[in-house]
C-alpha cells in the first residue's frame, strides 16, 4: 500500500475509476467530480475508459487518463482487460478499484487475485430482469469489498438478488448538477419568456409535469387530479405537460381527450420537451412526477428541490427517497409530498396543499428543499461521500 495503515486518509492514494466513456453524461461527470475530489485529496486519481470531452477536463485538474474499451462483452475481452489491470496494480501500486460496469467488474475480479487491492462497485440505476447471462454478469458488481446503491431501492433489489451482507453496501445518490438548477441562475426574464410561449396569463398559477408524455409517466392520472383540484376552487392553475410526445402520440391525444371529458382542456398545455428545464421549474409553483412505474432515476424530484419548489411524487421506486415528507420527517422539514400511485384523490390533495403555499412558507419550504438538494445530490456532496468510501476501506487495511 502507498500509505500507513493506521491514516485514514487518501493522501499518497492512488485511486483507479473504470468507466464506459468520460463522456458528458451523468457517469462520466460523476468521475470527474471524484478525480477531482481525490486529487484535492492528495491521491493520484486515474480514469480508465474510452474517451470523451471531459478527458481535457480530467487533465486540467492533475487526473490521468487511460484510454480502452471496458464495457466489453465476451470473456476473451474480459481476460484482456484483466491481464492489463493486473499489471496495472503491480506497476501503478494502485490502493482501489473502482468499477462502474459489470464488464469492468469482471475484470478487476480476475486481476487482483491475491494482490492487495481493494474494489469497489457501483451498482445501475436499474436492476436488469433476472437472465442467466446477465445474472452472471451483474453477479461481479455484488462481490466488491464495498459496493455502492443509487437508492434504497436498488440497494434493496441487490441484497435479495445476491444475498450481500447489507454493511457492505452504501447508498449514494447521482448527483445533479446544483449550479444550474438553482433559483439564482435563472433570471426572471427567462421566466417571463417561457410563460408568455407557453400562452399562460400572469395570474395563472403553474402545476408542471415534466418527463415523456407515456402511460407509465401517469399523465392520464394528472388529468383526473387536475379535474378535483379545478372542481375545489383552482381555476387559476395551469398544468403543463413538458415531455416528449411523439413516440406516443395516441396516448397524448388520450391525455387531452380526458380534459376535454373533464372541461379542463382549456387549462392544459402539452408544451413538448423543453430544453431549458431550470427554466421550466422556475416559473412553476408545484412539479409534480406522477410516475406509475419506477423511473430510471429521481433525477426529476431532485432537480426541482434544487431549484426550490416543492414536489408532488408517487411512491415508486427511488422517488419516496428523494423528497422529505412526514412520517420520515418532522412537518417542519417537509419539502414536498408522496401519494399512492393511481390515486387521483391523494394527488390532487397533495397539489392543492403544495399550491395552498404562498408568501413565507412557500419561500420556507423553497429554501429547505434547496438545503436538501445540496446536502444530498450536489456534485460535491456525492464525491466526498464515495471518497469516504475509499478512506473506510483503506483505514481497515
Amino acid at each position: 500500500m502507498n500509505q500507513p495503515s493506521s491514516t485514514p486518509t487518501l493522501a499518497g492514494a492512488t485511486i483507479l475509476q473504470i468507466v464506459p466513456a468520460l463522456r458528458d453524461d451523468p457517469a462520466g461527470n460523476a468521475a470527474i467530480d471524484i478525480a477531482q475530489t481525490l486529487v484535492q485529496a492528495g491521491a493520484r486519481a486515474i480514469v480508465a475508459g474510452e474517451g470523451g470531452p471531459l478527458v481535457g477536463a480530467l487533465r486540467a485538474f492533475g487526473g490521468e487518463w487511460i484510454p480502452m474499451a471496458v464495457d466489453v462483452r465476451g470473456p476473451l475481452k474480459v481476460r484482456k482487460n484483466a491481464r492489463f489491470f493486473r499489471g496495472l496494480i503491480q506497476t501503478e501500486r494502485l490502493d482501489i478499484i473502482h468499477a462502474q460496469c459489470a464488464a469492468a467488474a469482471w475484470s478487476a475480479i480476475a486481476a487482483r487475485n491475491g494482490l492487495p487491492v481493494k474494489l469497489v462497485t457501483s451498482f445501475p440505476d436499474r436492476i436488469a430482469k433476472p437472465s442467466f447471462f446477465g445474472g452472471r454478469l451483474e453477479a461481479a458488481l455484488a462481490r466488491g469489498d464495498r459496493m455502492i446503491a443509487p437508492s434504497s431501492y436498488v440497494a434493496r433489489a441487490m441484497i435479495e438478488r445476491h444475498h450481500i451482507p447489507g454493511d457492505k453496501i452504501v447508498v449514494i445518490p447521482r448527483r445533479i448538477d446544483t449550479t444550474v438548477f438553482s433559483p439564482a441562475a435563472v433570471h426572471p426574464d427567462r421566466v417571463a419568456a417561457l410563460r408568455r410561449t407557453w400562452g399562460i396569463l400572469p395570474e395563472h398559477r403553474i402545476v408542471l409535469v415534466p418527463g415523456r408524455i407515456a402511460p407509465w409517466n401517469g399523465q392520464l392520472g394528472m388529468a383526473d387530479a387536475a379535474r378535483l383540484i379545478i372542481g375545489n376552487g383552482g381555476r387559476d392553475v395551469v398544468f403543463v405537460l413538458a415531455g416528449d410526445e411523439r413516440a406516443e402520440p395516441a396516448y397524448a391525444k388520450a391525455v387531452m381527450r380526458r380534459a376535454h371529458v373533464h372541461g379542463i382542456d382549456t387549462l392544459f398545455r402539452l408544451v413538448g420537451h423543453t430544453q431549458d428545464m431550470p427554466t421550466a421549474i422556475a416559473a412553476a409553483d408545484v412539479v409534480v412526477v406522477p410516475a406509475l412505474k419506477p423511473p430510471l432515476s429521481g433525477r426529476t424530484a431532485a432537480e426541482a428541490q434544487a431549484m426550490g419548489r416543492p414536489v408532488v411524487v408517487n411512491a415508486v421506486g427511488v422517488l419516496p427517497e428523494n423528497v422529505l415528507t412526514p412520517p420520515r420527517m418532522a412537518e417542519h422539514l417537509r419539502t414536498g409530498w408522496v401519494v399512492r400511485p393511481g390515486n387521483a384523490g391523494e394527488l390532487a390533495s397533495a397539489v392543492s396543499a403544495a399550491l395552498s403555499l404562498q408568501g413565507p412558507p412557500f419561500e420556507a419550504l423553497g429554501a429547505r428543499a434547496r438545503q436538501f438538494a445540496e446536502f444530498m445530490f450536489s456534485p460535491q456532496s456525492v464525491a466526498v461521500a464515495i471518497r469516504g468510501v475509499y478512506t473506510s476501506l483503506l483505514a481497515r487495511t
